[in-house]
């Protein structure tokens, strides 16, 4: 089944040095984007991390320091990156939990305010996961009844992503063929950063969603307790969601200000 699509939709997987979302780096993406027409774009690359890759990682997708020494770094095809996406919702695999977050760190290290508000995510795991509960070999395997060859590879990878969707949407008939369900459907909840530390509560204000403060409303916790905004921005956080709470601030502030 082919995607309904009203606006361009990229499919995105990440090889990268670790899992940590807030210090690991990229060592590869690729990205396919298919438009409304039904083109198909490839934009696919190996990354200098700036970092040592670790010998685990590499025991994964294969990749070693000496493979990405004159390969381009982040910065360097950020912005390519970022005319690619123009305009684009975006899926993958596990993608709203590490793919998306990691790239929303690589952007924000170059100073590149790349928008995620106003797209759309559909991650095929996450229907994976409600359907089946298996792993992406399996998940091609099942659904393809083809073996992933070149497993943990981002390219091979990407592209078994985009078929297994399209498989999904031939035998999940309730699975409606549209970018906004399947993105509702792909959530867990109301995350206003991908971390999922501040969420949407049932009236749709931002709260915390841990800590001591978790279930209160970030404005409100900022104006009675001020140093916990201190004490976030000083902390082991992601630089998105440090975005998000800076962006709440300026806004109470402002509001303050009136």
């Amino acid at each position: 089944m082919n995607l309904n699509l009203k606006r361009p939709i990229a499919f995105i997987d990440l090889e990268t040095t670790g899992i940590n979302v807030s210090t690991d780096r990229i060592v590869e993406f690729s990205v396919l984007k298919l438009s409304p027409n039904g083109k198909e774009e490839w934009m696919s690359t190996r990354i200098n991390p700036e970092m040592p890759i670790p010998t685990k990682s590499t025991a994964i997708h294969g990749i070693k320091n000496e493979d990405v020494t004159k390969s381009p770094t982040f910065k360097e095809v950020a912005k390519n990156l970022t005319t690619f996406l123009e305009g684009c919702d975006l899926a993958g695999y596990n993608a709203i939990k590490f793919d998306i977050p990691v790239l929303a760190e690589e952007f924000l290290r170059v100073n590149i305010d790349f928008t995620f508000t106003k797209r759309r995510y559909v991650d095929v795991q996450v229907i994976f996961h409600k359907k089946e509960q298996r792993t992406l070999s399996a998940a091609y395997l099942f659904y393809c009844k083809k073996d992933l060859e070149g497993a943990h590879g981002s390219k091979a990878d990407t592209a078994a992503t985009f078929e297994i969707l399209k498989s999904q949407l031939d035998r999940y008939k309730d699975l409606e063929n549209d970018v906004e369900k399947l993105a509702e459907y792909s959530s867990f909840n109301s995350n206003v950063d991908f971390a999922g530390r501040i969420i949407l509560d049932e009236k749709g204000i931002e709260v915390f969603n841990f800590g001591k403060h978790k279930g209160k409303a970030v404005e409100a916790v900022f104006n009675d307790d001020p140093a916990y905004y201190s004490w976030m921005m000083n902390g082991e956080f992601p630089l998105y969601t440090k975005k998000v709470l800076t962006e709440i601030k300026l806004r109470s502030f402002g509001k303050n200000q009136k």
